[in-house]
């Protein structure tokens, strides 16, 4: 059976490098057989406005029901955006605040402080585009994208994380350095296919 893929394209811009990257995730996913869906947050329509959980949350738009439904369909799940002032942007990180949610993502338990991860059996890439050198980041931010996502975002709710890469320094890469980046997010879609 082909794996299923769900990409997301967390760049508020139609298009981008994140968007390129994506682009040829798709390609190699795709040219290895396997089954692909996926989202562009520049054309998801939503309510940014997260007021926190609660029993009187609102209903989550068709765009929103959408991503979370990719996001159950999938076996692997990859994720692309921006490092902007240390972190996603913001309505990306909009779209987990209003969709992983607990019964969907996790769950609490009833006492103490541990939780169900919902979507174990899941694995996922990250691919993070930044201007700070990736080795500048590790050494004196302590990589805070990758480490969130990595932990508190994906971990949190079971998904195990196979690849995360960051490319940078964006702002310095020149069109070769930038064909090595895409090629290597072929490459990356082929072998997510073939795991």
């Amino acid at each position: 059976m082909p794996k299923r893929i769900f990409i997301w394209l967390a760049h508020p811009k139609s298009e981008s490098l994140c968007g390129g990257l994506a682009d040829a995730y798709q390609a190699g996913g795709t040219s290895s057989g396997s089954e692909l869906r996926r989202i562009d947050l520049c054309d998801m329509s939503f309510d940014p406005a997260f007021e926190g959980y609660g029993d009187r949350m609102p209903p989550l738009e068709p765009d929103l029901q959408a991503w979370q439904d990719n996001i159950a369909w999938a076996d692997h799940l990859l994720f692309v955006h921006p490092y902007w002032w240390g972190a996603m942007p913001t309505k990306a990180k909009a779209v987990l605040d209003r969709a992983l949610l607990p019964g969907f993502g996790y769950k609490y338990r009833e006492k103490g402080v541990a939780w169900d991860k919902l979507l174990k059996g899941k694995t996922a890439d990250v691919i993070i585009t930044s201007d700070t050198p990736p080795m500048l980041d590790t050494l004196l931010y302590r990589k805070p994208a990758r480490r969130v996502m990595k932990n508190q975002v994906l971990g949190f709710c079971g998904i195990k994380t196979k690849r995360m890469v960051q490319f940078g320094s964006v702002k310095l890469a020149d069109d070769t350095k930038i064909g090595k980046w895409i090629g290597r997010a072929g490459r990356m879609g082929a072998m997510a296919a073939a795991a």
